[in-house]
């Protein structure tokens, strides 16, 4: 068999099932890409010892015929899921040494149904980031070559501190990058404000942002619990489609998780679109999108109207102030979450002369610069004489942007097509070093879906003129999954599947 950490999920099921590859096999053919991978610093921790475990365990339930719907399927899973005696830290220094003792519903969920784990991803800390450059871990460089760069100059700058090379969007970034890099067949992700679109599109990959309380938060480091959504990011919609068959699915731990039964998503892919209603949103179209983005826009609805849907112009009047409204709530709800560490109970501890200067000392060592910011930010707002002016208008806001979905959905729509990100993906140390609000930009297209807790997928729809991956994104109605892979499948089968980049790195 070729390289077998370049088949799909379902390529890599049928193979397990006809015995023509074993589980361990495949678990080897990861641990050996991932070692070679290191330099790309997608992974954090890799457990190379468990996933030959996990893949025994799956090639026995083989032999018996028992196999599950991820049976000895290797996947990396974002360093926000808690793993049972795995490190679990979210990419931040104040979780210094943390190793839960439970383990995440939606990783749990994943075991169940055979799955075997090569280790955790790196991530933008506690999810704070575009660019995957906020980690305590350091950046993850994006496997595309930057335009007019080569695989020697690309190598020396993975040698070093990897400015110039391409980040792989965040805070999703180390999902992102192993995934289009053959490092797992899939991974898991999380999405606050866009950390699963924006790198699946940056990276030409696919990754879907269920709709708010399809997957359990129960496990996972908190951000903006309002916000917070885990889903999948893989090589194409299919996989998506099968990883969130057993992500999904109610959880009494979760107080947000909602008791509805969990639809085939894989009969979903490829079923007609034709006769759906596809709304195109005249405020998606912003001032200064690059001229290849709105061209990549037209192409996808033309690609709809082939497949035999009703492409219809649409107004989402309140798409102006999600951002700003965004960059209040998730912050609140962020300064809230973190205040639980503190140097007390686990994780890191720096010595004070009292416990007010131990808390002081260990935040400011344990947290980073973006993670402090935000927590700033959400205190001012919480705080009194400004909580009414700031946190309850974004609050409003809120709802109005919610309102906007639900009345063209009412009007008939089934989906609406906008770009994911406004741009490609951009060099490491390219954004963060200045302007943090020009970095913030990168969610404009991506944070209407989480403040009206809506589900939106990413899918590679082309390629720029430097040849970089640019995706489109389809958003549903709530719990309207199956909608947005049979939509999304169109525009894979349209685009041809992104072919991704030569190992370079090694």
């Amino acid at each position: 068999m070729s390289d077998p950490t370049h088949l799909t999920i379902g390529e890599a099921r049928a193979a397990l099932k006809s015995r023509s590859l074993s589980a361990t096999e495949l678990a080897k053919a990861h641990i050996e890409a991932v070692e070679k991978a290191r330099g790309l610093n997608a992974y954090i921790m890799e457990t190379p010892e468990k996933a030959l475990a996990m893949a025994g365990a799956s090639d026995a339930r083989l032999q018996r015929g028992e196999a599950g719907p991820l049976e000895g399927v290797p996947l990396g899973i974002k360093d926000l899921y808690a793993t049972e005696g795995v490190h679990t830290q979210a990419c931040s220094h104040i979780l210094d040494g943390f190793k839960p003792r439970y383990e995440s519903t939606v990783t749990a969920q994943l075991w169940r149904d055979g799955a075997v784990m090569l280790g955790k991803l790196n991530m933008d800390e506690f999810a704070m980031g575009s660019s995957n450059e906020t980690s305590y871990y350091g950046p993850v460089a994006s496997p595309w070559l930057p335009p007019n760069r080569d695989a020697a100059w690309a190598r020396a700058a993975l040698a070093g501190d990897k400015r110039g090379l391409l980040v792989p969007g965040g805070s999703s970034g180390g999902s992102a990058s192993a995934v289009a890099a053959h490092l797992c067949l899939a991974a898991t992700a999380s999405d606050t404000g866009g950390s699963i679109r924006q790198p699946a599109a940056f990276t030409g990959t696919v990754g879907i942002k269920p709709t708010y309380g399809r997957c359990s938060r129960w496990g996972m480091v908190a951000f903006a619990s309002s916000l917070d959504q885990a889903g999948p990011i893989a090589r194409s919609v299919g996989d998506c489609a099968i990883m969130l068959g057993s992500m999904a699915g109610y959880d009494a731990k979760d107080a947000t998780s909602v008791d509805a039964p969990v639809p085939d998503y894989e009969a979903a892919v490829g079923r007609s679109i034709r006769g759906l209603k596809i709304g195109v949103p005249r405020e998606y179209r912003i001032d200064g999108m690059p001229a290849e983005i709105e061209a990549l826009w037209s192409q996808g609805v033309g690609w709809l109207k082939d497949a035999g849907a009703e492409i219809l112009d649409i107004s989402l009047p309140h798409t102006k102030t999600a951002l700003p409204a965004y960059y209040i709530v998730a912050p609140a709800e962020a300064s809230s979450n973190l205040a639980r560490y503190d140097g007390v109970r686990y994780g890191l501890r720096e010595a004070g002369k009292d416990i007010v200067d131990m808390y002081d000392r260990t935040r400011r060592a344990g947290f980073g610069e973006e993670v402090r910011r935000r927590i700033m930010i959400g205190t001012y707002v919480l705080s009194a004489g400004y909580y009414d002016a700031y946190y309850v208008r974004a609050q409003k806001i809120r709802t109005l942007i919610k309102r906007d979905f639900e009345r063209v959905y009412a009007d008939g729509i089934d989906a609406i097509l906008t770009p994911a990100t406004p741009s490609v993906a951009f060099g490491i140390g390219e954004k963060s070093a200045g302007n943090p609000i020009e970095m913030y930009l990168n969610d404009i297209f991506t944070v209407t879906v989480n403040m009206a807790g809506l589900p939106g997928i990413a899918v590679p729809a082309g390629l720029s003129g430097d040849g970089l991956p640019l995706g489109l994104q389809i958003i549903g109605r709530p719990f309207d999954e199956e909608t947005l892979f049979a939509v999304a499948a169109i525009i894979e089968q349209a685009a041809g599947r992104t072919r991704l980049p030569q190992p370079w790195w090694t």
